[in-house]
């Protein structure tokens, strides 16, 4: 049967539901792999056909948005009527009559290797390696996955964004551990990140201005192969805790770097793919120029230690097609490398730069953005 509307043409719609019917759907949603609005869209068609479903209470609800096709945004509103009730009380009901036909899989083995391991990492800086880690980091998080996000720039960028302090340069810090240098656990470090659906479950390991030593301090060090093991030695500890370990890397091709990479390898007895790094990049020549570089260091640590280290996908950052040819042509070229693939495209939008601004995490800020949305396709990409 063909629908009475064309599924591309659709419009924004928002409605009022309680936090815990946002969760579900989201949680729910990524577990089968399925956006948001086609998950919505589904349950709408669905409950236009059903008769006496019972309320949902949407007491204390707040702002939800998704998109329907702009015809069955018409008729759901029609059926509201029909029904005396309220559009709210018609969108909450389709997504419980959603998640009812669509319950959740069957949970997957534990896994033996612990948290999947996900590094962001591009030689060059300002590719936006930090918005992008933090967005997506939120986006896991939203779906119920206990995720831990680490700054692992000397620089600290991703920390004073969120609006935490960087640790004291004469406290314990990740490079003081990696370095046997602190004392207590790395644990005590770790601090919660509040708001959103992902409440609960993202925390953040901090920033210390001591990471700016770590490089020449791994250079110099006497034991064998602690230049590429010393961040998975130091997390280790943290690993059984967490389904999710994202790290926004340094803009370098140093010693750190190569610790990142050998951290997110992939272990033996781990699937294909279920860690691995993702490159943020731009839309010009540069970005590639930086790509070169990355790779081959990439390459030389897979032949030197004989490991295999996932290349999961660009996401190409900051995207405006306005730019002109330099920008089209550009992203053209990223698709046409085919493996890795490009995971997504954020748009050029002021919803992360003004999340910078009031510190606040994106998925705070603008849930129901284009950019938010993005990172929630790249979550749902990375964690398939």
């Amino acid at each position: 049967m063909t629908a009475p509307y064309d599924p591309n043409d659709r419009e924004k719609v928002v409605a009022k539901l309680p936090a815990e019917l946002r969760k579900e759907l989201k949680v729910r949603a990524a577990e089968l792999g399925k956006d948001i609005q086609d998950a919505v869209t589904e349950g709408v068609e669905a409950w236009r056909q059903a008769q006496n479903r019972p309320a949902v209470d949407t007491a204390g609800g707040t702002s939800f948005a998704t998109y329907l096709p702009a015809g069955l945004y018409g008729k759901l509103k029609e059926n509201c009527k029909a029904r005396s009730i309220t559009y709210n009380q018609g969108i909450a009901q389709s997504i419980r009559l959603w998640l009812d036909d669509n319950p959740s899989p069957r949970p997957r083995p534990a896994r033996v290797t612990g948290a999947r391991r996900i590094i962001f990492g591009n030689q060059k800086g300002g590719v936006g390696k930090t918005s992008v880690s933090a967005g997506v980091a939120q986006a896991l998080a939203e779906t119920g996955h206990r995720t831990l996000l680490i700054d692992f720039d000397p620089q600290g960028h991703l920390t004073k964004q969120l609006g935490y302090p960087m640790l004291d340069i004469d406290e314990a810090s990740l490079a003081k551990h990696m370095l046997k240098e602190a004392k207590g656990d790395l644990s005590e470090l770790l601090v919660p990140i509040k708001g959103g659906d992902f409440e609960d479950h993202l925390w953040l390991l901090p920033a210390c201005k001591d990471a700016f030593l770590l490089d020449a301090k791994l250079a110099t060090a006497k034991a064998v192969r602690i230049k590429e093991t010393a961040l998975e030695k130091a997390l280790e500890p943290l690993e059984q805790d967490f389904d999710y370990i994202v790290v926004d890397c340094p803009p370098s091709l140093g010693y750190s770097m190569d610790t990142a990479l050998y951290y997110c390898r992939t272990r033996d007895g781990e699937e294909p793919s279920t860690s691995g790094i993702v490159v943020p990049v731009l839309a010009e020549d540069s970005s590639a120029d930086a790509y070169d570089m990355l790779y081959d260091q990439v390459q030389d640590l897979i032949e030197d230690m004989d490991i295999h280290i996932a290349l999961l996908g660009f996401v190409v950052n900051m995207y405006d097609s306005r730019k002109g040819y330099v920008a089209t042509s550009s992203l053209d070229e990223w698709r046409n490398i085919g493996e890795p693939p490009v995971l997504a495209v954020v748009p050029e939008l002021k919803d992360q730069r003004e999340a910078v601004r009031v510190k606040k995490p994106l998925l705070v800020h603008a849930p129901y953005g284009d950019q938010a949305d993005v990172m929630r396709t790249v979550a749902r990409r990375i964690s398939a």
